[in-house]
């Protein structure tokens, strides 16, 4: 899960893009980076940290330019910290190209062989938006004639990456001379959408991951990029939209709903909030079942993602509904932390109890997610520390039992709380006293009642359906593996064996 943005504007975009990165931090803590271009000539700057931290003064007036795209990044499956893997990422043949990404592709390694034994081209680093780039390069080199470039060209571009690569891509990349191009996978994984800004100077248009950028910066939303069409903005401002994919379908991912988005967004038409509110009100239908009125004396959420869920859970079941945890605002998303042992350091630092609102009661928890169950576990210790008599602890979201290799930071089985576990079993592991999971089916219906066209779902950590039809349980291992590799090894090891390899597969 990263998050990206590109900007055509009539005006320097350094100031808008760096907004935009700021409306998207949810999206990534780990780095941050904004490439521009004015003439034929690219500016960029990347670094690790927050976008406030990454970007001063001096670094905004390197940007200039009525373009430019930016990123934020937070590390997947396999990836590592290093600063030389912030995105955007430049490559300066055929024509000069910036990229940015936001997904992961499922087919990366094997990409990595076909560019160096067939392509030509080398790969840099271990992430795999520079595998992607390098794709999208060589598929416009093959596309066009000499030194042009025009819009069928570029399509045809867009159609063979789709055909090479597998996985989830969102893309936001600039053509230096020519203008800004984004397109989606065809599955329609990680979302991406369109907006307009119409001046006296002409339209502006802006791509994001999620319409509360579009909107903090006022433009207008269009819709949403489909999945596997390309859209493509030139340097005159002029728009053009192409499907690009054979038989592309929308799978949304349901976790970007329990989770990822911001509230305040909608994707694929739905908006995250309503489908929260849902998901408590399908939840409090199963609490009902399981409990006796006037059993619990008080609701109470995990701040923030579970508000929504939490707030209509306890109106539904008519029990009082109370804020019993303050959260510290300057300690990162606990999720997306890169380190186990940090994640858990920081819950206390995140989170701070009530203890009048705890005090002899049975209190009713409620989170979005239960992931790795670090957090879950601290919490329910701190519930019982602030004087809990009881603390029953309620999931907005499905057991997470699977790895996710579409870009969320949940690669391993053995780090999820929920594989290979009964509910008893969690329940035990986390120190409640009962727990309760939303059922994945109520999960779904969440979100396709809020819109009735989303039918399909990326929902893979929940229910083990991979939506790409790539994924074996030797590549599950593999990924694992890589992810170990780093810790045991070190960087150098194994880029040195990635290397060892692409020289025998030539």
């Amino acid at each position: 899960m990263c998050g990206v943005v590109g900007i055509v504007s009539n005006s320097p975009v350094n100031q808008m893009l760096y907004d935009a990165l700021l409306l998207l931090q949810h999206r990534g803590q780990d780095a941050a980076g904004i490439a521009t271009t004015q003439g034929n000539s690219f500016f960029m700057h990347k670094a690790n940290g927050l976008v406030r931290d990454v970007f001063r003064t001096r670094n905004m007036r390197s940007l200039p330019g009525n373009s430019g795209i930016g990123h934020v990044r937070y590390p997947t499956a396999g990836s590592s910290s290093s600063e030389e893997e912030a995105q955007p990422f430049y490559v300066n043949a055929p024509f000069g190209i910036t990229l940015a990404h936001n997904g992961n592709l499922t087919n990366a390694e094997q990409l990595k062989i076909e560019l160096f034994k067939n392509d030509r081209r080398h790969i840099n680093t271990n992430s795999d938006t520079e595998v992607l780039l390098n794709v999208l390069a060589h598929e416009l080199q093959e596309a066009t004639t000499g030194y042009s470039l025009d819009t069928a060209a570029l399509f045809k571009a867009v159609a063979s990456v789709h055909k090479r690569v597998r996985g989830s891509y969102a893309i936001v990349s600039q053509i230096s001379g020519f203008g800004l191009l984004a397109f989606r996978d065809p599955f329609g994984i990680r979302p991406l959408c369109l907006g307009i800004n119409e001046t006296d100077k002409g339209n502006e248009y802006m791509v994001a991951s999620e319409s509360v950028a579009l909107e903090g910066l006022g433009f207008r939303f269009v819709r949403d990029v489909a999945p596997g069409e390309a859209v493509f903005i030139d340097n005159d401002g002029q728009l053009f939209e192409q499907q690009c994919a054979d038989h592309p379908t929308l799978n949304a991912c349901a976790f970007e709903f329990v989770y990822l988005a911001r509230p305040d967004s909608v994707i694929d038409g739905a908006s995250v909030y309503a489908t929260r509110l849902k998901m408590g009100e399908f939840l409090a239908e199963k609490i009902r079942t399981q409990f006796k009125d006037g059993e619990i004396d008080v609701v109470m959420p995990i701040p923030d993602s579970s508000r929504p869920a939490a707030m209509e859970l306890a109106l539904k079941l008519n029990i009082q509904y109370r804020e019993g945890f303050i959260k510290n605002r300057y300690i990162g998303r606990t999720f997306i932390m890169p380190g186990q042992s940090q994640r858990k350091k920081s819950v206390r630092q995140k989170l701070n109890a009530i203890g009048a609102e705890f005090k002899g009661k049975v209190v009713l928890l409620v989170d979005d997610s239960i992931v790795r169950g670090t957090t879950s576990r601290e919490i329910v210790q701190m519930a019982r520390e602030a004087g809990a008599k009881k603390v029953i602890f309620a999931s907005a979201a499905p057991p997470v039992m699977y790895p996710n290799v579409y870009g969320i930071d949940m690669p391993t089985r053995d780090e999820l709380i929920a594989h290979g576990r009964t509910n008893e079993e969690i329940c035990r592991e986390i120190t409640a006293d009962a727990l309760v999971y939303q059922d994945i089916d109520a999960m779904k219906r969440a979100i396709s009642e809020v819109n009735p066209a989303l039918k399909k779902f990326e929902a893979s950590c929940f229910d083990g359906d991979y939506v790409t039809g790539d994924i074996t349980r030797e590549y599950l291992d593999r990924i694992e593996a890589a992810r170990n590799a780093p810790a045991i090894l070190g960087d150098d090891i194994v880029r040195s064996q990635l290397n060892l390899n692409l020289s025998r597969a030539e």
